[in-house]
């Protein structure tokens, strides 16, 4: 019998805007859940920014600087 509810992997990307590879998980709880801000998801079909990218995105969204 095959399970339906079938997690999907881990993905291994690399942000186009920086060049860093880093993991994102679908299926469950992902480095980005356990950040103190939450960013909606790429709409236009880009992928997950990388972490320090994220962090700076969020702080630029904010209007402090980021470090």
């Amino acid at each position: 019998m095959t399970n339906r509810l079938e997690i999907p992997p881990s993905r291994r990307l690399a942000w186009a805007g920086c060049g860093t590879e880093f993991t994102c998980s679908l299926s469950g709880p992902c480095w980005c859940a356990e950040e103190d801000f939450r960013m909606p998801m790429p709409s236009d079909d880009g992928d997950c920014l990388c972490p320090d990218c994220l962090r700076k995105a969020a702080a630029r969204a904010a209007g402090v600087a980021a470090t």
